[in-house]
């Protein structure tokens, strides 16, 4: 049972791995605003975690299947409709249950298996550790405002928790001006960008064998930061901006990898990409948002 879960894991991360790699160069183009580009990143988190995808004749997987792939049928309800396992790895003769082609297989995917589980339990656990060591550095933060506290734990600004989350200011920024941090942070919360977070983290988890998962985890959280300043400052004048990008430089990074702080690392690329912002017209809007469309459904297709 474990060598075949363990068989499918490591299909889904190779085809994560590729999908994740072509959204990095996608990523790239510079026409793309990155509070459009970040949803992207949907295609390898999807990869990762959902076995079954529904299969198309259009899609990037029908081209590389001529070439090193099959897709294994599960539920095909109408001749056109059907879910299906994308196939890299070929190393079985039947798929429900997987039967492997030889012993030696068997045995190697039962051992991974078990490597495999533990080494993503290790991960959950150290996470769930490190959580309620966030939590319990903040425990006596004092109240502000609304949802902002002030604690001397923090180095900076950042939102923690997500049912409830909170904006969190070190002690000595009581009497800075916050006007923009607080936009900041407030538009982590509309955006729901810790529940992000941790989705992003459990995905690596998952697939912590692969170091591609780390790297796509690394960007898509600075897509996370890009996306969240470009939002906050949408409706700003040019003026805001720069006061905005002046705030950026006096907060340090923060050291919690569960939070959506203020400061943060590449704050230069931050920094140029808030100056450069321009205000999308409803038109470009569309036409980066269909684009964005057919990106995911060419990658999340199986082969038909």
């Amino acid at each position: 049972m474990l060598g075949s879960v363990c068989y499918w894991i490591f299909n889904m991360s190779i085809v994560a791995s590729f999908m994740g790699l072509l959204v990095l160069l996608i990523r790239k183009l510079r026409g793309i605003p990155r509070r459009i580009s970040v949803f992207l990143w949907t295609i390898p988190f999807i990869r990762m975690c959902f076995p079954l995808g529904i299969n198309s004749r259009f899609g990037l997987m029908s081209l590389i299947s001529r070439l090193t792939t099959r897709t294994v049928t599960v539920y095909q309800p109408t001749k056109d409709i059907a879910l299906s396992h994308s196939n890299v790895l070929m190393q079985a003769d039947s798929y429900s249950p997987v039967t492997f082609k030889e012993d030696l297989l068997k045995n190697t995917f039962e051992i991974a298996g078990v490597i495999w589980i533990i080494g993503a339990l290790a991960i959950l656990l150290t996470l769930i550790i490190l959580y309620a060591g966030t939590k319990h550095e903040i425990r006596d933060a004092r109240h502000l405002e609304k949802n902002v506290y002030l604690s001397g734990k923090v180095d900076s600004p950042a939102v923690y928790g997500i049912i409830r989350p909170r904006i969190i200011l070190p002690e000595s920024y009581e009497e800075r001006d916050l006007k923009y941090i607080l936009r900041h942070e407030q538009t982590h919360i509309r955006r729901g960008d810790n529940f992000w977070r941790l989705l992003g983290f459990l995905a690596a988890a998952v697939h912590w064998f692969n170091p591609l998962s780390w790297l796509f985890l690394k960007s898509f959280l600075s897509d996370l930061e890009l996306a969240c300043d470009e939002s906050a400052v949408a409706k700003f004048s040019k003026e805001e901006r720069k006061e905005y990008a002046t705030a950026l430089l006096d907060c340090t990074a923060s050291k919690s990898l569960f939070v959506s702080a203020f400061g943060g690392a590449k704050v230069r690329m931050r920094i140029e990409n808030v100056l450069s912002y321009k205000k999308m017209t409803a038109v470009s809007l569309a036409g980066f948002s269909v684009l964005i469309l057919a990106i995911m459904y060419a990658l999340l297709t199986n082969a038909g």
